[in-house]
């Protein structure tokens, strides 16, 4: 099954290739700009995650084909940092506009490969055009300062500058929930500052960011900047060890992301790792917005997103009346066909997370959880799980613990307003959070209680925006993603003290 249709008349090469491919026929993958098919193809299959089918397959890359984009990504250090602030921008504003011109293959690529509903879809390529747009602008704001040196008498007619340059060769490692926008998230900076990079995209979800590659390969980067490299895990290890990279960002679990910084040497790392997101829901609360936007932070895209919405705290004054609509609410949902604007159900990405998902849940209910509704395979599609919750979870089991990266999320009430706090912050997680309340007093506490990188009110920890500073603390990660703050991570700064005795 496919979900390509109609494509524009010049659409990039990988995209015809895709539509007109046959069984026997790899997608390649990218080295110094350039597609390339090796001579022994070595081919990952990709799997349908709707119907579990085969539905291409992509050419993996080797060590040497690894060790070759390393080499000519150096000697694309040099070019990369010599571009003027308008080239990258004017670089940028190219593959934005072509990005706009294949938003629809796009979004349908993301609907087989990813298993996302059309809706899900179509907001990921979005924010993926919005995340180059974002790039564009900032790639001439990257500014230094005059830096007052005159501060004490012996640094008399001294003059200080700063200035950013960027870092070099980047490797990124990202993962398959949102295979194009967290991509851009590390792609789009690193054009803007002027960094080449390599990327190993998912093995569940690789063909997004080979488009992506399709589409930058064909604007005026100098050779060598990027390739995108689809590989096993021992291949890809000198991503993570090899000296000539300057910085490595990953995203995926804290259990790889960790392992991988112990790994790096002495290259700087951005990691955004997992999180099992609180919302605080407090007796003031609009009750019926609280109950539609945690349904959505809780359920979208089969719950398979670091800032899902997994423990919720409500307010014993308004539990049960939260509780029931909240049920209500989960128990609408019905399974569609994926292509209609209506579907909101998604599949989990594998076979084997959505059976680790389902011991999870079987465990707590042995312990005394109670499951309010949910937690079945949809006789439609067993890949999908119906929206489940829980009350009464231990404190020390994994649902409350650790990311379930699913879809099922837990309720517990709260007595007080430090209780809620507490029960919040009882995670080593620390990504975002999110309260629903408009005391502003309450607002000014839960900013300076609640640990993490952010805190969103009278809104889920799910919501972002792509230009906003992004990460967490503790085992969620390490640095800030965000355009902006993700270029200040690419870049080094480097002052400039001069003597003018005038």
């Amino acid at each position: 099954m496919t979900f390509l249709g109609d494509m524009p008349v010049e659409m990039p090469i990988l995209l015809k290739q895709l539509q007109n491919r046959t069984a026997n026929q790899a997608l390649p993958f990218y080295l110094a700009n350039e597609p390339v098919t090796p001579e022994v193809p070595n081919p990952l299959s990709v799997m349908n995650k709707w119907t579990g089918e085969a539905e291409t397959t992509v050419c993996l890359a080797s060590t040497s084909d690894l060790e070759k984009a390393i080499q000519l990504g150096l000697e694309a250090e040099s070019s990369m940092a010599s571009m003027r602030a308008y080239e990258r921008q004017s670089i940028l504003e190219q593959v934005t506009e072509k990005l706009q011109g294949f938003a629809e293959p796009l979004a349908d690529c993301l609907m087989w490969e990813a298993g996302k509903t059309l809706t899900d879809a179509k907001g990921e390529v979005g924010r993926l055009i919005d995340t180059f747009k974002y790039a564009a602008a900032e790639s001439v704001r990257l500014t230094g300062e005059l830096l007052e040196l005159e501060v004490t008498p012996r640094a008399r007619h001294y003059q200080g500058m700063t200035t950013y340059v960027p870092k070099g060769l980047c490797s990124f490692i990202t993962p398959f929930n949102f295979p194009l926008n967290l991509l851009a998230h590390k792609v789009a900076p690193a054009l803007a500052v002027g960094c080449p990079f390599i990327v190993k995209p998912a093995s569940a979800t690789p063909v997004s960011a080979l488009l992506l590659a399709n589409i930058l390969s064909d604007s005026d980067l100098p050779k060598g900047a990027l390739s995108v490299l689809p590989m096993t895990r021992q291949a890809a290890d000198a991503l993570v060890t090899h000296e000539a990279f300057k910085f490595l960002s990953f995203t995926g679990s804290d259990q790889v992301g960790w392992d991988l910084k112990s790994r790096a040497g002495m290259k700087p790392v951005t990691l955004e790792l997992g999180g099992n997101a609180p919302c605080i829901v407090f007796d003031d609360a609009d009750i019926e917005r609280a109950v539609q936007r945690i349904c959505f932070g809780a359920y979208y895209q089969a719950g398979q997103s670091c800032i899902s919405v997994q423990r919720i705290l409500v307010s014993s004054d308004v539990y049960d009346r939260f509780k029931s609509q909240l049920v209500q609410s989960i128990e609408r949902y019905g399974y569609a066909d994926p292509k209609d604007e209506s579907s909101f159900l998604s599949p989990m990405i594998s076979e084997k997370e959505t059976a680790r998902l389902e011991s999870w849940m079987q465990s707590a209910e042995q312990q005394g959880a109670k499951r309010l509704c949910g937690g079945g395979r949809l006789p439609e599609n067993a890949r999908v799980l119906f929206p489940a919750l829980y009350e009464n979870v231990p404190l020390a089991h994994e649902l409350w613990t650790e990311e379930a990266f699913g879809p099922v999320a837990v309720l517990m009430p709260f007595d007080t307003d430090e209780q809620a706090f507490d029960l919040a912050n009882q995670s080593r997680f620390s990504l975002q959070s999110g309260l629903f309340t408009d005391k502003q007093s309450r607002i000014d506490r839960a900013w300076k209680s609640l640990d993490g990188g952010g805190v969103i009110i009278n809104d889920v920890p799910s919501w972002r925006v792509d230009h906003m500073p992004y990460g967490g603390t503790r085992a969620s990660g390490l640095g800030r993603e965000g355009v902006r703050y993700a270029m200040h991570e690419m870049s080094d700064i480097k002052l400039k003290v001069q003597y003018s005795p005038i």
